[in-house]
């Protein structure tokens, strides 16, 4: 589940850091307003992104559940963010239940042959 999910939160960083000009060329939102909602999305998924799938660190799939919220509710600042929400929505909800299956198949440790 870390790997999955916390890879899925960096790219959701990258991808929401990379939105910080075009919202401020295209929407005439303030570079302040921009840089403060996208830089602050990208630093929480990256935090997030370290902390997911660790031992006794299941708040962290509830904040990042969060985060995805977020990330579509930031459409109001650049709408194709309601689109990458999405997307990285359900590739976040993808992520915990194919990790779920794998560690409910007894398959999700690793042995060497």
């Amino acid at each position: 589940m870390r790997r999955l999910c916390g890879t899925v939160l960096a790219m959701e960083a990258v991808v929401v850091a990379l939105c910080i000009v075009p919202a401020m060329a295209l929407e005439h939102v303030r570079g302040g307003v921009a840089g403060g909602i996208g830089g602050g999305i990208a630093i929480v998924a990256i935090l997030l992104a370290g902390f997911v799938g660790r031992p006794k660190m299941g708040w962290a799939l509830i904040a990042g559940s969060l985060l995805q919220l977020i990330v579509i509710a930031a459409g109001v600042v650049l709408p194709v963010m309601y689109a990458l929400g999405i997307i990285f929505a359900a590739l976040w909800a993808t992520g915990i239940w194919l990790a779920r299956k794998w560690d409910a198949s007894g398959t999700g440790s690793v042995t060497s042959a």
